[in-house]
């Protein structure tokens, strides 16, 4: 199949919001980057040379361009049905005239790469027209009924998984025959035209993220990967000014003073922020967002840690844990503590259970026990590919 013009279809164009969190999942972020940016980016190392195009919902074009940037695909607007969403795709890529496709799920980001070369074996030779990953069920089954739970023969059982591959012009023909039967996934629309398939061992790594325990195991996939452990420190300090709230961690907490700054002075985030870049060797936040650019001034102190972390990530990087503590005799922390891990985890797209926020006096000794400013130690674990 070396000569094969290659194809590779990503269907993005579901509504699953099981997640709990407004967003479809394929959105959501996992380790600073939207589930459906590291399924593109497992695809390019498997096909380098492959088309790619994406279905996405109607609707969430803005979601799209904003999880991907200027990395996004060509795309093209789904169905109602995931069965119209790949019809419409494979539709859009005629121009293409590829001999083989590859339909993928965007909620599936892991093990493409390990199960490329089996599927495009398996089309070798004209013997099927298409293959599909998949692994052998290995725990006991049960099917519940009225009478209770009855066995289930286990042999021959195999769980399917995605990207699954298909000679371009018998599949689109297949599709075009099953128009508005809406079945559950390409190998049932092949089956029903007579398409001769087969499956190939599949891989463990590609799991369907669909529930928040999903999530941890996806983040623990990411993290095993990447075995280059980087520590950053970070430490900033801020004096008061008059006013009556402070920002930190990027949350507002009522004050009778605020910070003085350039930008909104929230001395948590701009100690995370040091902690992140120099984790990775990129200077300082001085270096990336100068004082005395005007651009900056009252700026929402997000922005800068969102930099850094778009910087980890362009590196194949991922966040494993952030820890800021803050030192000031008041305001009090303790009360805003879980909003601020809230904000810092949604800033950096990982787990609350990846941050920590933490707080402490000077015992009235020093800048912060004369209550002057407030300072702020932070340290930021990323990972990176060894």
């Amino acid at each position: 199949m070396s000569n094969a013009r290659i194809a590779v279809l990503i269907v993005a164009a579901g509504r699953g919001t099981r997640l709990g969190e407004g967003v479809p999942k394929q959105y959501r972020p996992l380790l600073g980057r939207a589930v459906l940016a590291h399924a593109i980016e497992e695809v390019r190392r498997a096909f380098p040379e492959a088309f790619l195009t994406c279905v996405i919902g109607p609707e969430d074009r803005a979601d799209y361009e904003a999880a991907l940037g200027e990395a996004a695909p060509d795309a093209v607007a789904g169905g109602a049905s995931r069965q119209e969403s790949v019809f419409l795709g494979l539709k859009a890529l005629t121009a293409q005239s590829p001999d083989i496709v590859l339909i993928h799920d965007a909620a599936r980001p892991f093990g493409i790469d390990a199960v490329a070369g089996r599927l495009l074996k398996a089309l070798q030779g004209g013997g099927f027209d298409g293959a599909a990953p998949g692994l052998e069920v290995p725990d006991s089954l049960r099917r519940a009924g009225p009478a209770g739970f009855t066995p289930v023969e286990r042999a021959g059982i195999w769980r399917v998984q995605t990207p699954q591959a298909f000679r371009f012009q018998p599949i689109l023909a297949a599709h075009r025959q099953a128009e508005g039967a809406n079945m559950t996934d390409d190998l049932s629309v092949a089956e029903a035209a007579g398409l001769r398939i087969t499956l190939v061992p599949g891989d463990e790594r590609a799991i369907k993220i669909t529930t928040p325990q999903d999530i941890a195991r996806a983040e623990a996939i990411l993290i095993a990967a990447r075995g280059d452990v980087r520590v950053g420190h970070g430490y900033d300090v801020h004096a008061f000014a008059p006013g009556d709230s402070v920002m930190l961690c990027g949350v507002r907490v009522p004050h009778s003073a605020a910070l003085s700054g350039h930008s909104d002075a929230d001395v948590g985030l701009h100690a995370l922020t040091d902690a992140v870049l120099g984790a990775i060797g990129a200077a300082d936040i001085g270096a990336h967002f100068p004082p005395s650019d005007p651009r900056w001034r009252g700026a929402p102190s997000d922005a800068f840690l969102r930099h850094a972390i778009a910087l980890v990530g362009a590196e194949n990087g991922v966040i494993a844990h952030l820890d800021v503590t803050l030192v000031c005799e008041a305001p009090k922390i303790g009360p805003h503590r879980d909003a601020m891990v809230a904000r810092i985890a949604g800033i950096a797209g990982i787990g609350a259970g990846r941050v920590s926020v933490k707080a402490t006096t000077t015992e009235g000794l020093g800048f912060a026990g004369r209550r002057e400013g407030i300072a702020a130690y932070a340290t930021a674990t990323v990972r990176l590919p060894t």
